[in-house]
């Protein structure tokens, strides 16, 4: 008979713990949608996100000799690109999680083909600094936006181009330190090449800054066109992060060579299923994002997806 009772209570206790657990999930619930075309979200948005990391005052470590370093174009593996439903079979990340690269992968890893300048992780940066949160220079994006960037290559491809990425994902304690960075007047060492025309004080309010990005959302790219039979990129008008007017993918002030090379790269994002940005030619989200609440804050590592 005290075996029996034994028995009961232990199933009783067991039955109670499933019933929290399944209270304390159904609390975590989503917040209001961020437009995927938009690359940040306005500060009460963001407060609302239960999954935003908050550390506002991170500060940029100084900058060692090694860091200025030139970043030269390393020849892909032998090995084959995975195809969008291979790279779709892959994990999955937990969105009420930050620190949970599940559903991320190494766009090299499944697109071996394409090139990589990942400036945050160098000090050839409008911060002139190794961001926070850049341990290596790769690119991390969610399984979905890469396999969507398959489908972009091959197009590319077929008019004799390939990609070359400047960022994906981007960790919120990156963000963090571009908006420390931004509050430092004094510091202008890259005004000359990335802002020359603003003044340093304006980059927040005009948005050129922002306290959270797409891109830690996991499904937001920065790059350009490749040029496979020279291995040179294509001439855009403009370079990447150059805060103005000339960033804008259908600013006029340049040559009809340079605009059809803008158009061809945002046709193939835009026909596989990318959204553009109205102030940067270089910038591209997914619309179906799989992660539209969550801002991620994983380092940008090959250990985060291991």
């Amino acid at each position: 008979m005290k075996q029996h009772i034994t028995r009961a209570l232990g199933l009783l206790i067991v039955i109670l713990m499933m019933i929290t657990l399944t209270s304390c999930k159904k609390n975590q619930s989503p917040e209001p949608t961020d437009p995927a075309t938009k690359d940040s979200v306005t500060a009460t948005q963001a407060e609302s996100v239960s999954t935003i990391p908050t550390d506002p005052s991170a500060q940029a470590p100084a900058a060692s000799q090694a860091d200025v370093t030139a970043i030269t174009y390393t020849e892909p593996t032998q090995a084959a690109s995975m195809s969008a439903q291979e790279v779709l079979s892959l994990g999955s990340s937990d969105p009420n999680n930050s620190y949970d690269a599940g559903g991320f992968v190494n766009i090299r890893d499944v697109i071996p083909e394409v090139q990589t300048e990942i400036r945050y992780a160098t000090t050839h940066n409008f911060v002139g600094d190794k961001i926070n949160g850049y341990e290596e220079e790769i690119a991390l994006m969610t399984k979905e936006a890469a396999a969507a960037l398959i489908g972009a290559n091959n197009d590319l491809k077929e008019q004799g181009y390939t990609v070359k990425i400047f960022d994906a994902y981007r960790p919120q304690s990156a963000v963090n330190h571009f908006v420390s960075w931004s509050n430092d007047y004094d510091d202008q060492r890259m005004k000359s090449e990335f802002y020359p025309d603003l003044d340093k004080s304006v980059l927040f309010s005009n948005g050129y800054i922002a306290s959270y990005s797409g891109h830690s959302r996991g499904s937001t790219i920065d790059l350009t066109l490749v040029d496979l039979s020279t291995g040179e990129e294509a001439d855009m008008g403009g370079s990447f992060d150059y805060f103005g007017s000339l960033s804008h993918p259908d600013y006029t002030g340049i040559s009809s060579q340079q605009y059809e090379n803008r158009m061809t790269l945002r046709n193939a994002m835009t026909g596989n299923g990318f959204a553009p940005l109205s102030t940067e030619w270089w910038h591209f989200s997914l619309n179906s994002e799989p992660y539209p609440y969550t801002y991620f804050d994983f380092p940008v590592s090959t250990s985060s997806i291991q």
